[in-house]
């Protein structure tokens, strides 16, 4: 006993020096745990509306209250919505992604030839420009832009056509608490047609805007213009 007894007051000592920055650290990692957080985007299966390298400002409290560090929902407050931007967990290993709602409970989605049909109503298409999209260092393919629309939503899209990618799917229809999600690079993302649909418990938050960027191909130099830049 006599032993331990100047250790537990050596730690009594730390805590009570500490308290102020015990509090701060506290109150830190339940605001990143429980109401924002911001994430690095390390892969493109988002562009070209997120980039690798930019680090993304996300609301956890957009659509539920969530008790820190768990799924558990103690009250819903929102609704994912059709374009929004969402982290989530993969349903398949818990890999935190982020990616696109396409489809919402109720809804019909499928995929011919890389164009999006929702409820029977396909989406339009206007070209916008053709790009070098790098796969690996050393490695560009032909990648092409356009401009996605169905319904009032409108988003640029990019579409890699001489890459082997998933340009069929479904029809399939969203059931309830669940969401279809898909990368605005299109044939390159990991999303519901290979992961499957996400259930709404693992929805993190909804993305907003990048906060800041660097370029990972050219020894991380700031990318100015798309500091504080929404997410559309």
């Amino acid at each position: 006993m006599t032993s331990t007894t100047p250790l537990i007051r050596r730690l009594r000592a730390l805590l009570r020096e500490n308290r102020g920055f015990l509090i701060f650290l506290a109150g830190f990692l339940f605001f990143r745990t429980a109401i924002a957080d911001w994430n690095p985007v390390p892969s493109g299966s988002m562009r070209p509306t997120i980039l690798e390298g930019d680090v993304v400002f996300v609301e956890r409290v957009a659509y539920d209250w969530k008790l820190p560090l768990t799924d558990i929902s103690v009250r819903r407050v929102g609704e994912p919505q059709r374009g929004d931007v969402v982290t989530f967990g993969s349903p398949r290993d818990g890999t935190r992604l982020i990616k696109r709602v396409v489809a919402v409970p109720g809804d019909t989605v499928e995929l011919r030839g890389d164009r999006l049909i929702l409820n029977g109503q396909p989406a339009t298409y206007a070209p916008l420009e053709e790009v070098a999209e790098a796969l690996a260092p050393g490695v560009a393919v032909r990648g092409v832009r356009a401009v996605e629309q169905w319904g009032g939503e409108r988003r640029v899209v990019q579409f890699l056509p001489d890459v082997n990618a998933r340009r069929d799917f479904g029809p399939i229809v969203v059931p309830a608490d669940q969401f279809f999600m898909m990368g605005d690079n299109r044939d390159n993302s990991e999303d519901s047609r290979f992961i499957g649909l996400v259930p709404r418990r693992l929805i993190i938050g909804q993305a907003h805007r990048v906060l800041v960027s660097a370029d990972i191909t050219a020894r991380w130099a700031p990318r100015w213009d798309r500091f504080a830049a929404p997410l559309r």
